[in-house]
């Protein structure tokens, strides 16, 4: 039977990836992420999303060194913030991901958004980390299309992943269409908005019918649109919950009706603001 430990997505450059992981922003530095993490470890879970950002990459690395679970077997996620972008601070930056969280590679390394002047020199930077052997997948987070439009035309090596605002709301179809066209696995944050879903009557409906919440509806769609998903939380039961997700099916015409929900309304910032 598929579970969260085996389901996964292959990647333009072969990287095996998991459906499903644990996002950690806002999870804290302190107890609250590593009690997560090893809840979520326990669970099954293999993915970990974290990033400079987040402030608490040496509790993620504390967690993988202490965990007893082969490092190879756990896909983890960092990116490089927006005043850390260029060449030769993206290089640094990496490195000081790498110690904190106590591994000599990362599994996938992500611009955290595009920004003007610098997402060019970023992404030489970490071409040539992939190059190396630092990094196994490089990609994007909150990229539109025109963002990867000209990267693709100053780069090299096209992204592997599109990490961005994603969830019933916010189904930005040309965007995903665009991304399984040119090879990049498109990945949600935010994919239950903020424990939103849980008030949609169409969610509700759905959710009473299979014997699952509307979380759980919301994050098989995701799966069943070809979309990795990194739902956070810090509690327990909606951790191991979250990814009690692969004893049904959503039909056709279910996946059809969620998308309708599409408002094209964000909760985060917006992307298209950002020019590159």
């Amino acid at each position: 039977m598929t579970s969260v430990q085996n389901s996964k997505v292959t990647l333009a450059n072969g990287v095996e990836m998991p459906r499903l992981g644990l996002g950690v922003h806002r999870a804290g530095s302190g107890d609250e992420v590593v009690n997560a993490m090893k809840c979520a470890l326990q669970a099954g879970y293999r993915s970990i999303d974290t990033a400079t950002y987040y402030q608490n990459e040496h509790r993620v690395g504390q967690v993988v060194a202490e965990c007893g679970i082969p490092r190879e077997e756990i896909f983890l996620t960092s990116k490089v913030w927006n005043t850390d972008q260029g060449y030769h601070s993206t290089i640094e930056v990496l490195e000081s991901s790498l110690e904190k969280l106590q591994t000599s590679y990362l599994d996938l390394y992500l611009i955290h958004w595009p920004q003007p002047g610098t997402t060019f020199e970023t992404w030489r930077a970490m071409e040539e980390l992939y190059e190396k052997g630092k990094i196994r997948a490089i990609g994007v987070s909150n990229f539109m299309i025109p963002h990867l439009k000209r990267l693709m035309e100053k780069s090299r090596i096209k992204p592997m992943v599109n990490q961005v605002e994603f969830h019933p709301e916010l189904v930005q179809p040309e965007l995903l269409q665009y991304c399984k066209e040119n090879q990049i696995q498109m990945e949600a944050w935010r994919p239950i908005m903020k424990g939103r879903v849980n008030e949609i009557p169409l969610l509700q409906e759905m959710a009473e019918k299979y014997g699952k919440s509307p979380v759980q509806v919301v994050l098989r769609w995701d799966i069943q649109k070809g979309v990795v998903t990194i739902p956070k939380s810090v509690t327990p039961e909606r951790i191991i919950s979250n990814a009690d997700i692969f004893d049904f099916e959503l039909s056709d015409e279910e996946v059809t009706r969620i998308d309708a929900l599409d408002k094209n309304a964000r909760i985060g910032e917006d992307p298209f603001l950002i020019k590159i």
